[in-house]
C-alpha cells in the first residue's frame, strides 16, 4: 500500500489567538508530535501549510495551491502532490490522535476501496481531519472549491466517506479553553 502522511497547518489559529501548531505538547510543538504519529503509521510526513512558518521543523512543506480555503485547501494540496494513494491526514491541533488510528484508517481503506475513511470518535463526532483520502478523491476536491463551497461536510457527503469507531474523544483544539481543558484532562 503506497501511503503518505500529511498534518494540516494552514490555518490563521484565530480563535486560539496564536499558532495553534506551535503550541507545546510534551517537550515539543504540538505539530511535531501529530508529523511523528503520521510518519509512523504512513510511512512519510509532510505539513501543509505557510513553508516560511515551518521550515525551521525540518519537515517538508507545502504550500496550500489555494490560500485561504479552510482545510478543504489544504486536502487539495496534499493530494495535488500525488505522494500515495492513500493519503492519511490529521489537523496540527489533535494532541492524541494515535498511529494506531491512522494505521485502522489505511487498512479500512484499503480493504473497502473507499474514497474517504473518517474516525468516528467515542462522543459520535466524525472526524473529517483525521481521515485517509485515496488520491481519488482530488477532482471531488477540486469540484468543491471550484464551487466556493469549502466545507467538510460536503466533502464527505460527496465521497460517501464511511467511518470507523475509534474509541475515546479525539481532541481537536480551537479556542484557548479547549486547550485548557485538554490540559486538564
Amino acid at each position: 500500500m503506497q501511503a503518505a502522511g500529511f498534518v494540516l497547518a494552514g490555518g490563521r489559529s484565530s480563535r486560539m489567538g496564536r499558532d495553534k501548531a506551535l503550541l507545546g505538547c510534551g517537550s515539543r510543538p504540538l505539530i511535531e508530535e501529530v508529523a511523528a504519529t503520521l510518519s509512523a503509521a504512513a510511512g512519510s510526513v509532510a505539513l501543509v501549510g505557510a513553508p516560511e512558518r515551518y521550515r525551521g521543523l525540518g519537515f517538508d512543506c507545502l504550500p496550500d495551491l489555494r490560500p485561504g480555503c479552510g482545510p478543504l485547501g489544504g486536502i487539495e494540496a496534499a493530494l495535488a502532490a500525488a505522494r500515495g494513494e492513500y493519503n492519511a491526514i490529521a489537523a496540527c491541533d489533535m494532541p492524541n490522535v494515535r498511529e494506531l488510528w491512522i494505521r485502522a484508517l489505511l487498512k479500512k481503506s484499503n480493504e473497502t476501496g473507499a474514497l474517504c475513511t473518517a474516525a468516528c470518535d467515542a462522543t459520535g463526532k466524525i472526524h473529517p481531519l483525521c481521515a485517509v483520502y485515496r488520491s481519488g478523491s482530488l477532482p471531488a476536491v477540486r469540484a468543491l472549491l471550484d464551487a466556493g463551497d469549502f466545507r467538510l461536510s460536503s466533502l464527505s457527503q460527496e465521497l460517501h466517506a464511511i467511518t470507523i469507531d475509534i474509541g475515546e474523544k479525539l481532541w481537536n483544539l480551537n479556542t484557548v479553553a479547549d486547550w485548557e481543558a485538554w490540559l486538564r484532562r
